[in-house]
């Protein structure tokens, strides 16, 4: 079968539903198809209704050679407006600022702006719901935490699929020392908490390493130095994959607690890495993910409570151990074979 795999794209930000459609492709291809990946605009803020109106625009109904393309699967706005009679779309999220985001957004805008920007929720909300009920076949989410905005803001019914983790040699080595975050170092992602929570460590012995860049990190390495953590905390920027998975598999655990998030893949491949998570109650996917499992912890979004866990964790290795297994013996059951034959069920 030939496959189209499209997602939007921003210039320079290699997020979370970008590694997935790769993934997806690669999944694809082992699976015997033939899948490429396709990536479509999504454009600056302020202009959103312009990148909607170039993926309508987009035809992916045949290849570049006019060979018939069988299946489209899609994953973030805008790129669920592609044309296709067959269309698969595995969503991770809508334009959150119009969505789950709204009140954040809009709270400190100006009365004239709240009506613009009101107005143009409005039109969104409307053209999403026509493109979900008019021009997608199959909808699956990528978490209950999205299955329910789907419901929420359109009432639009979808199924559950959980995407694995992406295809690395991920593997244990041992319960280390020190606590790990992965993430993009942005205001959602929540590292203040952590790097507060480390205030709270009664022993000085715990290290924090955490991977990662982003507009934040200058705020973040400030707040380290307020709290005089340089000696527990590093911040180390991006990693290359093999110096990623080794501290995956070297870490005693592995914090992600930001707020709302999607789906998160940083919980799956902590937990292919035989690893627990401790996440926040507000956190979404990652919430969802170690209630299911039960690989690890899911406290308030609080510095306190979060210190609490990292501390219970550290000091009782035998924790770590069995709730790493928990989280191992989870992740096992989402697996790509399965995942391909779901999002090919359509074709």
């Amino acid at each position: 079968m030939r496959i189209a795999v499209v997602t939007s794209h921003v210039p320079f930000v290699h997020g979370g539903h970008l590694i997935i459609a790769q993934s997806t492709v690669k999944a694809l291809q082992n699976a015997g198809h033939q899948a490429e990946l396709i990536l479509t605009p999504q454009n600056r803020f302020g202009r959103i209704f312009q990148a909607y109106m170039a993926n309508w625009l987009t035809d992916v109904s045949e290849d570049g050679l006019g060979r018939k393309i069988d299946l489209v699967i899609s994953f973030r706005f805008p790129s669920f407006a592609v044309q296709h009679p067959v269309h698969v779309n595995w969503l991770n999220h809508r334009f959150r600022e119009y969505y789950d985001l709204w009140n954040q957004f809009s709270a400190p805008l100006s009365f004239k702006l709240k009506i613009k920007e009101s107005l143009k929720r409005w039109l969104l909300h409307r053209l999403d719901n026509y493109l979900f009920k008019h021009r997608i076949t199959k909808i699956y989410a990528q978490s209950k935490t999205i299955q329910q905005r789907l419901q929420k803001w359109g009432k639009i019914n979808s199924e559950v699929l959980y995407p694995p983790a992406p295809q690395r040699p991920y593997r244990f080595k041992e319960y280390g020392d020190f606590i790990l975050a992965i993430s993009r170092l942005q205001k959602l992602k929540r590292l203040d908490l952590l790097i507060k929570a480390a205030a709270h460590l009664a022993s000085k012995s715990i290290k924090i390493i955490i991977i990662g860049d982003g507009p934040e990190r200058p705020e973040l390495e400030k707040l380290i130095r307020q709290l005089s953590l340089e000696e527990k905390i590093i911040i180390t920027g991006w990693l290359d994959e093999t110096s990623l998975l080794q501290a995956y598999a070297e870490c005693r655990a592995v914090y992600f607690g930001p707020y709302q998030e999607d789906y998160g893949l940083v919980t799956v491949e902590a937990f292919s890495s035989r690893k627990a998570v401790i996440t926040c109650q507000d956190s979404g996917g990652p919430a969802e993910l170690v209630s299911l499992s039960g690989g690890g912890f899911i406290v308030s979004p609080d510095p306190a409570a979060i210190a609490s866990a990292i501390e219970k964790i550290i000091f009782e290795p035998d924790l770590a151990a069995s709730l790493g297994q928990k989280a191992f013996d989870f992740v096992k059951s989402i697996t790509w074979e399965q995942t391909v034959k779901k999002l090919t069920l359509s074709a």
